[in-house]
């Protein structure tokens, strides 16, 4: 893998990530851009213990332009995109409308005595995984999944690494069901000042399951009783088991985890991240095939934490998507969106059947 690292006209870095050795990317952004805006706002919700991000800016990002504008193809002719280089082969740079950014400005101690407030500080970037528009995830090679693979363990410690940053978060979210802006495949990561309440939670019942058998990871041993069921496994090989959960939220969900207890991406060996993209391929291939159309995801990367815990964390890809028949989507109703508490329409059983026999 070759890295090369530029800088765009507004100050933003982009990072390539090259298959081959000899890949010149010394493209100047000849765009006029304006300065990237401060950080958004943190505001403290007391009622439930979470943080809310409030980023006004991004009110004005770019929403679905058509091919011919699209600001992750490479910059061609008279053209200027993102990525000043005429092609590429995975190309990260940092988001122009983020929600984290290390770009602080003066925020007001509070809202109300309840509400105290901070800077948005942190990092976003954007993961393109190709310079075709026309591709998909499922349509690259194992090669480029490694290289993409290579990338996200890249950023993961850079990013990790930033002042205040306490948790690294990658993923793609893929189809206009999902709520994507650009139709370019592509991905995102976000460095949090804190822990998510999602992982808070997985956290905290790891702790639990520790505490229960003197030390036991959590999510190595449900996997291991997974494996070892073999009922709701979708594929494996040497180094990756695929599988729906026991208690899968949504209509078709899949996770896809190392067999060894790793807490994030760059903690990956060379042997395990070669075998990841053929599982993760063969996996997609089959979200597609379920109703003959390009299936609508997100694909959600669980790492631990970067300062604490780390030692309760499994690192995990979380694939799941929102439409449980060919015409018909599973939305976040009343119980879902109100009260947490999710209802499936497919038994996670018949989901893995479904997904094997694709």
């Amino acid at each position: 893998m070759k890295r090369t690292a530029i800088e765009l006209a507004d100050g933003r870095e982009l990072i390539y990530f090259d298959e081959r050795d000899d890949a010149v990317r010394d493209q100047p952004d000849q765009r006029e851009l304006p300065p990237p805006p401060p950080a958004s706002q943190l505001r403290y919700d007391p009622l439930t213990d979470e943080w809310v991000a409030v980023a006004v800016h991004r009110q004005t990002r770019t929403f679905l332009p058509p091919a011919d504008q699209c600001p992750l193809c490479p910059s061609r002719g008279d053209r200027h995109s993102e990525i000043p280089a005429p092609d590429y082969d995975v190309a990260v740079f940092e988001n122009r409308f983020p929600a984290l950014s290390q770009r602080i400005a003066d925020e007001p101690a509070e809202i109300t005595g309840f509400t105290p407030v901070r800077p948005g500080q942190g990092r976003c970037e954007v993961v393109c995984f190709t310079d075709d528009h026309q591709a998909s995830f499922a349509s690259l090679s194992p090669r480029r999944v490694r290289l993409v693979l290579d990338a996200l363990a890249d950023r993961t410690e850079a990013v990790g690494a930033l002042p205040g940053v306490e948790q690294v978060f990658c993923f793609e979210n893929r189809g206009v069901e999902i709520g994507v802006t650009l139709h370019h495949p592509h991905g995102q990561i976000y460095a949090y000042p804190f822990v998510t309440p999602r992982t808070r939670s997985l956290l905290a019942a790891a702790r639990r399951h520790a505490d229960r058998t003197g030390g036991g990871n959590l999510y190595a041993d449900v996997l291991a009783t997974e494996r070892a069921t073999g009922d709701r496994v979708v594929a494996a090989n040497d180094h990756w088991t695929a599988f729906v959960p026991a208690a899968a939220r949504w209509p078709f969900e899949v996770h896809v985890a190392p067999h060894r207890p790793v807490p994030d991406i760059p903690a990956l060996d060379d042997a395990e991240r070669d075998a990841f993209g053929p599982l993760y391929l063969d996996v997609l291939r089959r979200f597609d095939g379920l109703f003959d159309l390009p299936m609508p995801y997100i694909s959600a990367w669980h790492q631990a934490p970067v300062r604490i815990d780390r030692g309760l964390g499994h690192l995990h890809l979380q694939l799941f998507t929102v439409r449980r028949a060919r015409d018909k989507l599973k939305y976040l109703a009343g119980s879902e969106s109100g009260m947490g508490v999710f209802i499936n329409d497919i038994a996670p059983e018949r989901a893995a059947e479904l997904l094997r026999a694709g």
